[in-house]
């Protein structure tokens, strides 16, 4: 090649390189590489490994190992210096050599640290390589092993090395621990297991197949991760549809969820509404002009008969009741029985053709299939009933029932004459270890001196005995769905004493009043407020007392001056005066989990994961939980609970 056409690759590398670094600062983002001592300033007396010679994919090249001339390079290391620089002499002849018979032969030197690579020694060969469209690059590393075991990346990067070891890609990496899980279930595979060559080209072939389409979509520009997007295609479509895809069938099957993809990458982005929308009271030309309905066909999926599963009912009842309250603006359709992937997808496609406009699955499992039939239903609005999920287009709705758990905790304070209260959790999902907190408040708020014993219904054994052996004579039992005393009166809901007899008597129970919940929702959808106040990202309603979702029910036996509190307590927060966070709570680790003075955020509620040290007891680990509880606790995890679930079935996607 002429020397002269040499020179024009350089300006043009330059030209892109400064074109770079300008949409780089635009944006707020740093325009130079990064520097692997500004990251991880011990990096330098960390342990390491030496890797043999390999070829690293260039996407994970981000950095230099010391700071030196990072600023003659963009981010991405195109050239920054100028034309008659030494830099841009020694960049053409690395250009002319790479356009040579012989090339660029010798391997960079890198330091890897978290996945990424950070380059020691060959900057050039690595701007120049890149410049001429390079997917990998020979490597000698050096592995740096982090250190803090606190980094939230620290797990993820381990589950890294595992997947690593066992298909010799840098391609794919998460920064979430349980991600791997995910990808093994989807792909076929079980964590450990081996990997043929065949295998390991068919997924870094599906994989880049892929991630032309999600970067032809702009993923790049937004900086999604096409990882977690395959993760969220995973939810709708499986690995023999991606494998079998064109090019134009992908791009548009990524394109009708791409609003999922990108509230499944920003989970923090949540619109977590906890409370309805006011009642705008329109006249007939502002309805039309909002295009609200005048009527709707409302489904209502359940996973089992309203006839043997409480859960079941208390929703069907809702569902009654808005059905009763609103008969000449909708009707309601019920479907039973969805306890299968194929009965759920069968039942959805059902609701579907029957013309349904509005369908709420009513339990956190439906929620794939729910997503699945979102996307295929693209008019319809689907709900499902679960907390914090970060999709668009699916809303979820669940409530905030730790607030009748703190009412039901000052009772049980008030009822323990011997200072202790027994608590059955449910389940280590979100929203639980705040009713479990809530509760204990309650209960110190009336009696300084109680300590709650904590039993989980979602492990082996009998949880009532373990408390009533431990000297609880008053339990916190599983929350009623409906405001029925007679679940109470069996023992199996709410909150009890044990007489002389040791039979149980039903003091309270909070419940759950769903027919309020989707009276509200459907009122929002008819008076053309609901698209208009939440048009964009991943909506999530958690409602409480103030919205007439969650009431306590209360035993005619309750001594006055405890019902009487109760009722107080209860007025306070449906008038939204209350908030049982507002008082100093701290964990059995001695962290402080609130001050009392500065309110918790809604979010950092449903996420809390620490237990108060008023509670003796721990959140069990997944590894630990009754196989019928799995599939529940899998769809509403705690966080930083990710890396519990194994992969195979238990990682479903």
């Amino acid at each position: 090649m002429l020397e002269t056409n040499i020179s024009s690759e350089y300006l043009r590398a330059l030209h892109m390189g400064q074109k770079e670094k300008k949409r780089l600062e635009s944006a707020g983002r740093p325009p130079f590489p990064a520097v692997l001592y500004e990251i991880c300033p011990d990096a330098n007396h960390a342990s390491f490994r030496e890797l043999p010679v390999q070829d690293v994919p260039v996407d994970r090249i981000i950095g230099t190992v010391s700071k030196g001339r990072t600023n003659v390079f963009s981010a991405s290391f195109l050239p920054l210096a100028e034309p008659e620089s030494e830099f841009a002499m020694k960049w053409t002849a690395l250009c002319k050599a790479h356009l040579s018979d012989t090339g660029i032969r010798d391997p960079i030197e890198c330091c890897e640290y978290l996945g990424n690579f950070y380059v020691l020694e060959g900057n050039k060969r690595v701007s120049v390589l890149r410049y001429f469209g390079a997917v990998r690059i020979p490597a000698r590393i050096k592995r740096i092993l982090p250190s803090d075991k606190n980094d939230p990346a620290y797990a993820a990067y381990f589950e890294f090395l595992e997947f690593h070891k066992a298909t010799g890609l840098y391609d794919i990496q998460f920064r979430k621990p349980g991600d791997y899980a995910r990808l093994y279930a989807a792909v076929g595979h079980t964590q450990g297991e081996a990997w043929s060559d065949d295998e390991v080209h068919r997924l870094s072939a599906c994989f880049y197949h892929f991630k032309d389409a999600f970067t032809l979509l702009g993923g790049v520009k937004e900086d999604l991760m096409p990882e977690e997007a395959l993760l969220t295609f995973f939810r709708v479509y499986t690995y023999d549809q991606l494998d079998g895809m064109t090019a134009a069938e992908l791009k548009k099957a990524l394109s009708t969820i791409w609003g999922d993809v990108k509230a499944s990458s920003e989970p923090e982005s949540i619109n977590l509404r906890t409370e309805p929308a006011g009642d705008e009271k329109k006249g007939v030309i502002g309805k039309l002009i909002s295009g609200a309905p005048k009527h709707v066909n409302v489904a209502f999926i359940y996973r089992q008969d309203a006839e043997v599963s409480p859960w079941a009912r208390g929703h069907a009842e809702g569902a009654g009741h808005v059905s009763r309250v609103l008969s000449e603006s909708i009707k309601v359709r019920n479907y039973f029985h969805a306890d299968t992937r194929a009965a759920e997808e069968e039942l959805l496609d059902r609701a579907a053709e029957d013309g349904a406009d509005v369908v709420f699955t009513t339990a956190p499992p439906l929620l794939h299939s729910t997503l699945k039939a979102a996307v295929k239903y693209p008019k319809i609005r689907f709900f499902n009933c679960s907390a914090s999920k970060p999709l668009s287009s699916v809303r979820s709705y669940y409530c905030r029932i730790y607030e009748g758990k703190f009412i039901t905790g000052l009772i049980a304070g008030a009822l323990a004459d011997n200072d202790l209260v027994g608590y059955v959790g449910s389940y280590p999902i979100l929203g639980v270890p705040a009713s479990i907190n809530a509760f204990a408040l309650g209960a110190r708020m009336t009696n300084p001196r109680v300590k709650v014993l904590l039993e989980w219904s979602c492990l082996p054994g009998d949880e009532i005995a373990a408390l009533r052996e431990k000297g609880a004579r008053i339990v916190s039992n599983r929350d009623t769905p409906l405001p029925d005393m007679r679940h109470i009166e069996l023992g199996n809901y709410g909150t009890f004493l044990f007489n002389g007899a040791g039979d149980p008597v039903p003091v309270a129970s909070p419940c759950w009043m769903w027919g309020r919940l989707y009276e509200n929702i459907i009122r929002s959808i008819l008076g053309g407020n609901l698209d208009k106040k939440d048009q964009s990202g991943a909506v999530n309603y958690w409602w409480g007392m103030d919205s007439g979702v969650i009431d306590v029910t209360l035993s005619d036996g309750l001594p006055e001056g405890v019902n009487r509190l109760a009722n107080e307590f209860t007025e306070l927060m449906r008038a939204g005066q209350f908030d049982p966070f507002m008082q100093k709570l701290t964990a059995s680790d001695g962290s402080v989990i609130c001050d009392g003075k500065t309110p918790l955020s809604s979010m950092e509620i449903l996420h809390m994961d620490r237990l108060s040290d008023i509670v003796d007891g721990r959140i069990p680990e997944y590894g630990e939980l009754l196989p019928m509880s799995r599939e529940l606790v899998r769809e509403l995890l705690l966080p930083n609970r990710e890396s519990e679930i194994p992969s195979g079935t238990d990682g479903e996607v």
